[in-house]
């Protein structure tokens, strides 16, 4: 019986036998965030010590060959023991998640529990299809604070994603201290959906935040949402409107209302001084402009307006990311990345399917099959359906290149957005069972087998029971036939 992996790996061949953890086992790697997390996970539900030693059973190392490219990993499991080698770090720790799942779901303890620990004797090799496997988390509708997106970090490791995107402005709400304009959190930042007080990071929260995803091998890209969803930041600084009214902090719902002032060169100036903020935060080499829904901006304007941000982003060394209505603005910069949300099953903007033909990459986030907010079904009492309900098949079972015919799909995205939800318990419910098989579009070879899928993924409910994830969605899909 082959083991339950999410995602599946590109090559799984199993052998009899298994290699047996003990508290004799010792741990032979290199100092690296991979030798760390796995140890840790595994002192922690084994209780034992794993020394290091120069001859161990558990074996990890960097000299796995070059073209298992950057996020690739070759996993060999005898009787004798456990090889793991890769040619980076990264791929040292993607391997890591593979033998994670290898070892019996109570692994995922926070606790010590009793063994046995036995790992199947495998040989695997893999690397991923997509370099974008992302995640998003909004917190701007709701805040959610360091602790609540660590622990949205640490649902997403086990499935190999390696973007996080923060949705940190939106009309409800500027999440992330900017000291030159400190009004922005002061008093932008203490609305949100409905009541409550709203929140924000400091700049050091921010760094945590990004120093925990790093030693994951997740890259932060923070997105500063223009030049609609910027109610937030106008009631924090009126100048930022057309008129220079102060028309208040929102807690509704509604979108495509609000617009910054683009004729201004003040907005400008404002802009520049929160992108010198913000991108020396976020060390990772991409910053989100957002660029959606700003209904009340002329085709025009928004093409005016994105063509003099752009270079403010990119002059502070980042690359672009913009969602796909920036496909109508000319002459994008090359490399500029788009972000696909609306759903499949409409027709393709033609300004995104002339942009995809000239080469820009793509991030694939349809919202029939990969917007997390949507609800499992009618009866779902968390969640929007403005692209329908999502169903745990439906999330898993599409192709994220057949979509835009002949674009450079450099991956896909899994949005969150927090209108309805409030808690980190909310967003478990949310993501899973959905995520992982997410996860598999975006690492796993193109062709999908729901068959195969469906046992592995109810098999991983013990892995979530084991770490204490009480509120995931028990989708009929879950249940034994």
């Amino acid at each position: 019986m082959n083991p339950s992996l999410i995602p599946a790996p590109h090559t799984l061949v199993v052998h009899d036998g298994a290699f047996e953890l003990t508290p004799r086992t010792a741990v032979h790697a290199p100092e690296c965030h991979a030798t760390g997390f796995l140890t840790a996970l595994l002192r922690r539900a084994t209780g034992y010590a794993l020394p290091a030693a120069s001859e161990g059973a558990l074996r990890l190392s960097l000299d796995g060959p070059e073209e298992l490219g950057r996020e690739g990993y070759r996993l060999d499991v005898d009787t004798e023991g456990v090889r793991l080698r890769a040619h980076t770090e990264e791929g040292l720790f993607r391997g890591v998640q593979t033998l994670r799942q290898l070892l019996p779901a109570r692994i995922e303890s926070p606790r010590p529990c009793p063994g046995p620990w036995p790992i199947p004797c495998v040989s695997i090799t893999d690397a991923p299809r997509f370099r974008w496997r992302g995640v998003m988390l909004d917190v701007a509708r709701h805040f959610f604070d360091v602790e609540a997106v660590k622990r949205f970090i640490d649902r997403a490791v086990p499935y190999k994603f390696n973007i996080l995107h923060l949705h940190l402005t939106d009309d409800q709400g500027w999440r992330l201290r900017i000291e030159s304009h400190p009004r922005l959190t002061e008093h932008g930042a203490t609305s949100q959906v409905g009541e409550g007080p709203g929140g924000h990071f400091t700049q050091a929260d921010f760094a945590e935040i990004v120093a925990y995803a790093a030693a994951r091998h997740m890259t932060v890209v923070p997105e500063i949402d223009l030049p609609g969803h910027t109610q937030a930041a106008m009631a924090s600084y009126p100048h930022l409107a057309p008129d220079g009214a102060d028309t208040g902090l929102y807690r509704g719902m509604k979108v495509g209302f609000s617009q910054l002032a683009v004729h201004k060169s003040t907005t400008y100036d404002f802009l520049d001084a929160v992108f010198a903020e913000v991108a020396p935060l976020a060390p990772g080499p991409y910053l989100h402009l957002g660029g959606d829904e700003a209904h009340q901006t002329s085709a025009e304007d928004y093409a005016a307006f994105m063509t003099r941000t752009i270079p403010l982003a990119a002059g502070r060394g980042k690359t672009v990311v913009a969602w796909q209505e920036a496909a109508a603005v000319p002459g994008l910069p090359e490399g500029t990345h788009l972000q696909y949300w609306r759903p499949a099953r409409e027709p393709v903007a033609p300004a995104l399917a002339d942009a995809a033909s000239r080469g820009l990459p793509l991030i694939m986030s349809p919202a029939d099959h990969a917007y997390l907010d949507m609800k499992y079904d009618d009866s779902t009492p968390l969640g929007l359906t403005w692209a329908g309900t999502l169903g745990v098949r439906q999330s898993y079972d599409w192709d994220p290149e057949a979509l835009v015919p002949g674009a450079r799909v450099v991956g896909i995205e899994a949005p969150l957005w927090t209108e309805t939800l409030t808690t980190p318990d909310d967003l478990d419910h949310m993501l899973y069972p959905r995520l992982p098989g997410l996860a598999e579009v975006a690492w796993s070879p193109a062709a999908r087998d729901w068959a195969s899928y469906l046992p592995r993924l109810r098999a991983h409910t013990l892995r979530w029971d084991a770490a204490g994830i009480t509120s995931y969605h028990r989708s009929p899909e879950l249940r034994e036939d």
